[in-house]
């Protein structure tokens, strides 16, 4: 049980190796799948240094002691990539919808971190930052199916952008209600919110293989 424990609390670094490994064995992917890389290869620095803090933060200055900020970068980082991912898709469902709609949530969390809460708040992961990422990055996967199913487009699972898609959406389904209630569970109780975030790190590890698998899915045109 102990090892399945530091397996799961390790998940957010080992599972983003399977997703690397395909990365850089199938070099040859199609323009959309970029910014999925440019995401594999900062979200893989940034839980690398989000383990070292939650393990060494004893040794380190206390202004260093706090992995949430990296939490909330990594929320930036995922929401940007994968909005990226969409609005590069193929065919131009939605494209505008979806456009606005990044340009409008950069702006409301900017306005939000400045006026509402602290980008840099050492106790609490900004669940709201979180929360607004899922549900748009779900909003953006559901717009692809419609579309998909719109487009009579034959076998949708022949191609990259549905494993992605599909990995992300079981990602943020899973997360939204994690993400929701983990800051008010943490102040209640804390054993509780760490066991929620296994059920992150469980859908994390989904996640990464959906990507590892998209990268030897077939590209369609």
């Amino acid at each position: 049980m102990y090892t399945l424990l530091l397996l799961l609390d390790l998940a957010e670094i080992w599972a983003m190796l399977i997703p690397l490994y395909a990365m850089l064995n199938r070099k040859n992917q199609p323009g959309f799948m970029q910014p999925v890389s440019i995401y594999i290869a900062i979200a893989l620095a940034l839980n690398i240094i989000i383990n070292f803090v939650i393990s060494f933060n004893r040794f380190l200055p206390e202004v260093l002691t706090s992995n949430n900020p990296l939490y909330n970068v990594q929320s930036l980082v995922r929401l940007t990539c994968f909005g990226i991912f969409f609005l590069q898709l193929p065919g131009t469902a939605y494209h505008t919808f979806r456009k606005w709609s990044l340009l409008a949530a950069g702006i409301i969390i900017i306005g939000y971190f400045i006026f509402v809460e602290n980008f840099f708040n050492y106790d609490y992961l900004s669940s709201n930052l979180l929360t607004a990422e899922s549900y748009l990055l779900l909003i953006f996967c559901i717009q692809y199916y419609l579309a998909e199913l719109r487009n009579d487009a034959g076998n949708i699972f022949d191609g990259p952008a549905f494993w992605v898609v599909t990995g992300l959406a079981i990602y943020v389904v899973v997360n939204f209600f994690v993400f929701l209630f983990y800051q008010p569970m943490l102040e209640v109780n804390s054993k509780l919110s760490e066991n929620m975030w296994n059920v992150h790190n469980i859908a994390f590890i989904i996640f990464c293989i959906f990507i590892a698998k998209a990268y030897y899915g077939t590209a369609r045109n």
